[in-house]
């Protein structure tokens, strides 16, 4: 018997259940930079394949994938040895997914753990159903080829897995960094930005608004679309605060500088801001928004934080449209619509049809030219049955030669 497919959780009065995971070394680092007071009321697990990065991680659920082979070495930068792990201990993710309406992944992709494991936690997560969304970054083009093909087949593997993936190509921030930018701030931008995207979307499911984004909405924007979808959070203060977040919207990295809207059916946007947020703002902002995405169903949210003051955040999701496969065209509609060359050359036929012309080949006489016997010159020919041996043979019986 087939066993049935999870009926996906329905959120408990009040809050959904959110766990986040940070998975490998960078996940690990990301979830260790999310778990403020900010965050309180979701759960934080660790999944690592390295003893020390979990020793070192305040998450209060830590799972450290080993088995014999790998013998604390963790995984040698193999994706497949991170895949094996996951799937070796399958039931053990997926129970600690159990209980979770929403599940964010957060992990680093090009490596062995991050890039092994993400997909099938993913996979897990979802069979225990929950809303899975994972944020996760690629590696800069200087970190190698190899590096760059284990993270772009992840990402695929991730996509199909999850609900929703927000991906950040750190090449991407070399547009916000200057040549005198350490190795260490280039980091922190990237997981900063990678974190302001997880921030967003915890406001959505998190804060109440006065026009509410429902956690149905969130649902039934990403679940299976198991799309790379675009998103940006951005903030501004101040009497031209609105204006200022569409500017941001429109040169945000994540967003290909408005480009990823354009190319949206889908977009959601919600808008937080202190006691001092206008009806005027909101409607400025949001027609900005419509004038990018003049194909996409919109949908916003608005929420009043009395802690922001002056501030007023964005958060917008655009899941990218899916390009449909080109139909293939038929011999008639081939034909119809390849014009016609005309030509005096003969039909070209097929090689087992090709009638071969025997003809004799002709020969042509070399243009010899016959030269001086020298010091033999006077002496007397060497004649034999009436025949003078002293000229080559082809001349005497005149063979013409090719």
């Amino acid at each position: 018997m087939e066993t049935p497919a999870p009926t996906p959780l329905l959120p408990s009065v009040g809050r959904p259940v959110v766990k986040i995971f940070g998975v490998g070394n960078a996940g690990v680092t990301l979830l260790d930079a999310v778990n403020t007071a900010e965050f309180a009321g979701a759960d934080f697990v660790a999944v690592n394949t390295d003893a020390a990065s979990l020793a070192a991680s305040a998450a209060t659920v830590k799972f450290h994938l080993e088995n014999k082979l790998l013998r604390g070495l963790g995984t040698g930068g193999d994706p497949e040895r991170g895949r094996a792990l996951a799937e070796e201990q399958f039931s053990t993710l997926k129970s600690a997914c159990e209980g979770a309406n929403v599940v964010f992944v957060l992990a680093g992709l090009g490596g062995g753990a991050g890039s092994g494991i993400s997909p099938v936690l993913a996979k897990a997560a979802r069979e225990a159903g929950a809303l899975v969304l994972a944020f996760v970054t690629l590696p800069f083009e200087c970190e190698g080829n190899r590096r760059e093909q284990q993270a772009d087949h992840s990402l695929d593997l991730l996509k199909a897995a999850a609900d929703g993936v927000i991906c950040l190509p750190s090449q991407k921030i070399f547009r916000l960094i200057d040549e005198n930018t350490s190795l260490i701030e280039t980091f922190r931008v990237t997981g900063g930005l990678l974190l302001e995207g997880l921030r967003g979307v915890w406001q959505l499911v998190e804060r109440p608004g006065l026009i509410q984004v429902h956690f149905a909405d969130l649902c039934a924007l990403v679940r299976d679309r198991h799309a790379e979808n675009a998103f940006a959070f951005v903030e501004a203060v101040g009497a031209g605060r609105a204006r200022d977040v569409v500017d941001k919207i429109l040169a945000h990295p994540l967003l290909d500088d408005g480009r990823a809207l354009a190319e949206s059916d889908a977009v959601l946007v919600s808008l937080t801001a202190g006691r001092d947020l206008t009806m005027a703002e909101v409607n400025r902002v949001m027609d900005q928004v419509k004038r990018q995405c003049v194909h996409a169903q919109i949908i916003m949210g608005a929420a009043v934080d009395g802690t922001l003051k002056e501030k007023l955040c964005v958060t917008i999701i655009a899941a990218k449209q899916a390009v449909a496969p080109k139909p293939a065209a038929s011999r008639t509609e081939t034909r119809s619509t390849t014009p016609t060359l005309t030509s005096h050359r003969e039909p070209v036929l097929p090689r087992s049809r090709i009638q071969r012309k025997h003809t004799k080949p002709v020969q042509t006489q070399l243009p010899l030219t016959i030269v001086s016997k020298g010091r033999f010159d006077k002496s007397e020919p060497t004649i034999h049955q009436g025949e003078d041996l002293d000229v080559p043979t082809y001349l005497r019986r005149g063979v013409a030669m090719n």
